[in-house]
């Protein structure tokens, strides 16, 4: 049987994100790593590799695709109910133990991920978005900084047919892959994975980058929410909460923050996974540092008025969920509070009301 790597050497295209180097060495820009990759090596995250002095990138393919509920994403701030065609490849730039997305995320780097990508054009997967009904389409599964130029080929075709575009991304990106990506990208959600450094370095990757990128995405005008998994004895405590929540607030208090639950996966099968009241915690840090959207997921029905949204005003219930579901309501015309007449930011089937 042939290696992994051997096959999506195979299914890949030329780079865009790189600079070119003395002695045919290529500087990577796809993540905040930024590889220097000499003529036959490959990069951290295995995919992007420089051959004969052109960097090959991952291309033509996906490892799945199908429609979710945006709230899986999640994004609570885009059209509510709406279907998402979420398509992803292989590979990850980090490499985090208790990934919950590590079949995809980890294929190169852990024997015990079986999967195989099937080849794909980008047409056909706008053909099979628009068959599905959705109104979304977003690169997820894997980490999309580092096929981008995939990505990118996918969203100019999402584009034409009128569909949003989005990432779902670990943020640990170099400035080059936002101004690259950014013309096609609407949306964006950044993991914040914990507010300390040393963390990010058990990852494999560093803070900083991360906060950079929700930096610029706001600044750009991509519409950003931000989700932090929340793992006991990690990230959890009470200092690292509040550090989190007020860099957000900062950046702007309308950035809707998720705290979700995690459960034992991947090499983190011995730690506890997640209970509400963790949850409802955290939560409440967010909304006591000044947040006005603040959400709690990954157990549905257990978190009462967390998984809803409010607005800030008023207070008058706007959207009712219960997990990936819309029970009821929606902003009202021009994405404003029916009652009191509120703008709530977001992307709504109406007119969007940025970021301010």
């Amino acid at each position: 049987m042939r290696a992994l790597s051997d096959i999506l050497d195979e299914l890949s295209g030329h780079g865009e994100l790189y600079e070119r180097l003395d002695g045919g060495r290529l500087r990577c820009h796809a993540c905040a790593r930024r590889c220097l990759m000499a003529d036959g090596t490959r990069g951290a995250c295995r995919v992007r590799s420089n051959r004969g002095g052109e960097l090959r990138v991952p291309f033509g393919y996906v490892s799945g695709a199908q429609c979710d509920p945006i709230e899986k994403k999640p994004f609570f701030h885009v059209r509510p109910g709406a279907r998402t065609y979420s398509f992803g490849m292989l590979g990850c730039n980090l490499r985090c133990d208790y990934c919950q997305n590590w079949i995809t995320s980890q294929a190169l780097r852990d024997p015990g991920s079986v999967v195989f990508p099937r080849e794909a054009t980008a047409g056909g997967l706008i053909a099979a978005a628009l068959a599905g009904g959705a109104e979304v389409v977003v690169s997820t599964y894997n980490e999309p900084l580092i096929t981008a130029e995939w990505a990118a080929a996918v969203f100019r075709e999402a584009r034409a047919a009128g569909l949003l575009t989005g990432y779902v991304s670990n943020g640990f990106a170099a400035p080059e892959a936002w101004e690259y990506i950014g013309p096609w990208l609407d949306l964006c959600k950044i993991d914040l994975k914990t507010f300390d450094e040393s963390g990010y370095r058990r990852l494999g990757g560093g803070l900083e980058p991360v906060l950079d990128s929700i930096r610029t995405l706001f600044r750009l005008g991509i519409w950003v929410e931000v989700v932090t998994l929340l793992v006991r004895g990690f990230n959890d405590s009470g200092e690292q909460l509040r550090g989190m929540a007020e860099f957000i607030a900062g950046v702007c208090p309308d950035i809707p923050w998720h705290v979700t639950a995690f459960h034992p996966d991947y090499r983190w099968i011995d730690t506890d996974g997640t209970s509400p009241a963790d949850l409802v915690r955290a939560a409440e840090i967010g909304r006591e540092s000044g947040l006005r959207y603040v959400y709690a997921g990954n157990l549905p029905g257990r978190l009462g008025e967390w998984e809803n949204t409010r607005c800030p005003g008023c207070g008058s219930l706007l959207i009712e969920r219960r997990g990936y579901r819309v029970i009821g309501g929606a902003p009202g015309e021009n994405g404003r509070c029916p009652s009191c007449g509120r703008a709530i930011p977001g992307r709504w089937r109406d007119r969007p009301a940025p970021q301010p």
